[in-house]
């Protein structure tokens, strides 16, 4: 193989990964939320703003991810 197959192959990878990882969390992040305002709706904006946050971080991961893929790519 190549440097550049080998490159190819870890660009696939690392975005693959860094964009499937942080899409688990924003849904765990949307049902805990959503579970946590059924159960006590007066908290329903404490709550929000705490999973937008979260997901804003976790989709922040995402974006370095698909960087690192980029610079892995171009780099190496």
């Amino acid at each position: 193989m190549t440097i550049e197959q080998i490159s190819q192959i870890a660009f696939a990878a690392v975005v693959s990964l860094g964009i499937i990882a942080p899409a688990f969390a924003v849904g765990m992040i949307g049902s805990n939320a959503v579970n946590s305002i059924g159960r006590n709706p007066e908290a329903a904006t404490k709550i929000q703003t705490a999973a937008i946050l979260f997901c804003a971080f976790a989709e922040a991961l995402a974006i370095f991810a698909v960087l690192s893929g980029f610079i892995i790519k171009f780099v190496a």
